[in-house]
């Protein structure tokens, strides 16, 4: 019985190219990732180090991989104020 956990991880790199790269999860393990194992077939273009992801790990062929990676959706950020001053 193969068990898959969902999880987050960040990108540590990926070949466009090759077709393949690696995600570091929370617990520190390095998963390969092919183009197949992205949601939408939407593998990241250009340089993704360091992006987050949620992850499912799987396994295939003995080994553990990620499958339905997305990228988690940045938070809008707040912007700050202006003061104006009482003239």
């Amino acid at each position: 019985m193969v068990t898959e956990i969902r999880t987050k991880g960040t990108m540590l790199w990926f070949a466009e190219a090759k077709g393949h790269g690696y995600i570091l999860t929370e617990t520190e393990e390095r998963l390969f990732v092919d183009r197949d194992g992205f949601v939408d077939r939407a593998a990241p273009v250009g340089r993704c180090a360091g992006l987050p992801v949620e992850l499912t790990v799987s396994e295939r062929d003995g080994r553990r991989i990620a499958v339905e990676v997305a990228p988690v959706p940045e938070e809008a950020r707040r912007r700050a104020r202006r003061r104006t001053r009482g003239y």
